[in-house]
């Protein structure tokens, strides 16, 4: 069985940063956010990784947040750590297989569904 690999945000992506002097403006931070997912689907297709999922996003709560990948391939699966936040890393990432991976999309959606929240779309 191959292991998950994964990888940083490439270089060429701007990752959201918070900011601790006193000019923190949530809204803008959210709307960096949803830039940042699209930005980085986009570059991984840009790559030319093009698979039905590239780009989908999975989490796992962890501690008072959440560890968050976006998917870019599934067979190995290859994923990217999107530290946002806290940058919490899930600790048994590397043990997920192709099934769990889509599980857990399946999950997402299905919560964003329940709950109202809009989800990523590119």
């Amino acid at each position: 069985m191959a292991k998950t690999q994964i990888f940083d945000v490439p270089e060429e992506v701007k990752v959201p940063q918070i900011r601790f002097d006193g000019k923190f403006n949530l809204k803008e931070y959210n709307e960096e956010v949803e830039k940042f997912y699209k930005d980085l689907k986009q570059h991984l297709i840009d790559l030319g990784w093009v698979g039905e999922h590239t780009g989908e996003t999975i989490r796992f709560p962890v501690a008072d947040g959440y560890a968050e990948y976006m998917v870019f391939n599934l067979n190995p699966v290859m994923l990217v750590h999107l530290p946002l936040g806290d940058a919490w890393e899930f600790e048994y990432v590397h043990l997920l297989n192709k099934t769990e991976v889509l599980k857990n999309i399946k999950q997402q959606k299905a919560l964003a569904e329940i709950f109202g929240k809009k989800t990523v779309k590119v």
